[in-house]
């Protein structure tokens, strides 16, 4: 293949790398202001001092995050509800898009069964009756109140239904010949094929469950704070930082817990950690998968 050196190539050339540095600077710099924070001193953040790096190196936020408080649980809390709710809702997912991607004819009610998928991608019942329903159904304060109701994702489903549409039917019809039935189907033939859907539409769901926090606000009480999620008690955290802050510009708090900015900022990278840990084990499935459906012939 011969390179373009062309003087408009290497000018695109040029734009396209200073378009994607900014992007990148744009990305990190958040992650590691949090970082640099999080590691300062109290007096050096307000001050402003710090910028790009710490500025006296202070690591009792971290010790605190790790070591007490309620922190510890909720971060296993949200790794048990992500890996249970990233492993139902694939299931969920791939067994109903599998279906609904294959002919009329092999699919009872078919046509109704899509229609009723896309109405719920425009439609919502609302709060107040999917609380309603979490609590007549017994879910209310448990583990699968944050799970089951949200458990299938619209958009992730067609993203399946659309992939699982590309694998040639040949290669079912070879299996029925050979007396395979649905199931071994679509166990032994078409998942192992869909590894890369899989991977992306399973780091959707990952995401969304690791950033969850309203759910658990919404169906959790304090009786059972023990299964409050890392997200909502950085939120708590959040809140409590901006009370005291307000009550110190107003001057009914005389002295604000000095930790408690480096608190909230060493528990948001310590939330960031997970994710920075999963993806370079999925990129090389992510980079095909997120290409799904986009490419039709």
């Amino acid at each position: 293949m011969v390179k373009d050196t062309s003087v408009s190539s290497v000018i695109l050339d040029i734009v396209i790398y200073v378009v994607l540095i900014l992007l990148m600077i744009v990305t990190l710099y958040p992650i590691i202001y949090i970082l640099s924070v999080s590691l300062s001193s109290q007096a050096a953040y307000e001050a402003g001092e710090v910028v790009l790096w710490p500025v006296g190196i202070n690591l009792e936020a971290y010790k605190e995050v790790l070591t007490g408080g309620t922190v510890p649980m909720s971060f296993l809390q949200a790794v048990i509800n992500t890996l249970l709710y990233t492993v139902i809702s694939l299931f969920m997912t791939t067994t109903l898009a599998y279906p609904l991607s294959r002919s009329k004819d092999r699919v009872p009610f078919h046509g109704f069964i899509t229609k009723l998928v896309v109405f719920t991608m425009f439609f919502t019942a609302g709060m107040i009756p999917m609380y309603l329903i979490v609590q007549k159904v017994g879910l209310l304060n448990t583990r699968w109140a944050l799970i089951i109701p949200v458990a299938i994702t619209t958009y992730n489903l067609v993203v399946m239904r659309s992939f699982f549409e590309s694998v040639p039917v040949e290669l079912e019809e070879a299996a029925f010949i050979d007396g395979a039935n649905e199931i071994t189907i679509f166990a032994k033939i078409i998942l192992p094929l869909s590894k890369a859907a899989l991977a992306t539409v399973g780091l959707f769901y990952a995401v969304s469950q690791w950033n969850q926090w309203f759910n658990a606000m919404l169906y959790l009480s304090d009786r059972v704070s023990e299964l409050y999620p890392l997200q909502y008690i950085i939120r708590q955290i959040i809140m409590e930082n901006q009370i005291a802050a307000e009550a110190a510009a107003a001057g009914e708090l005389t002295q604000v817990q000095t930790s408690t900015v480096q608190l909230k900022y060493a528990t948001l990278f310590v939330s960031i950690v997970p994710m920075f840990c999963v993806y370079p084990f999925i990129q090389k499935y992510f980079v095909k998968g997120v290409m799904v459906g986009s490419v039709k012939g």
